[in-house]
């Protein structure tokens, strides 16, 4: 069974970071692509970030182009999306998304495979 878990939301005031984690847990020994998506109040789920099986090659959303960095950790299938400069319109739920098929997903949600359960972020004025 493939477990997707999320962490490091929570509160933060406009102008500060945050360093969202992601771990999933497979039942093979490969590396995944995987991708971070938010999805905000009324809002449709949109693609914010991700990185290929071998950390290399990440793509940003434009809304956050800049002020993040995705990043993949030492444990197999972990990835980190450290945001800066946070605005009031980042806050939403955060999801983390996992490629199990290679499928070259991205930015295209439809694409991956396994998903978190998501992890709030919220940005104050």
């Amino acid at each position: 069974q493939v477990h997707v878990v999320e962490s490091g939301g929570g509160l933060v005031q406009a102008g500060g970071s945050l360093r969202l984690s992601c771990a999933a847990t497979l039942r093979t020994l490969d590396y995944y692509p995987m991708g971070w998506f938010r999805q905000a109040p009324g809002k449709e789920r949109e693609f914010v970030a991700a990185i290929s099986w071998s950390g290399t090659m990440p793509l940003y959303a434009d809304s956050v182009k800049g002020r993040s960095t995705i990043s993949r950790g030492n444990a197999k299938n972990t990835v980190y999306l450290e945001m800066n400069s946070l605005k009031v319109e980042d806050t939403a739920v955060y999801y983390c998304a996992v490629d199990s098929h290679f499928r070259g997903a991205y930015s295209d949600s439809a694409l991956y495979d396994y998903w978190g359960q998501g992890t709030q972020v919220t940005v104050s004025s």
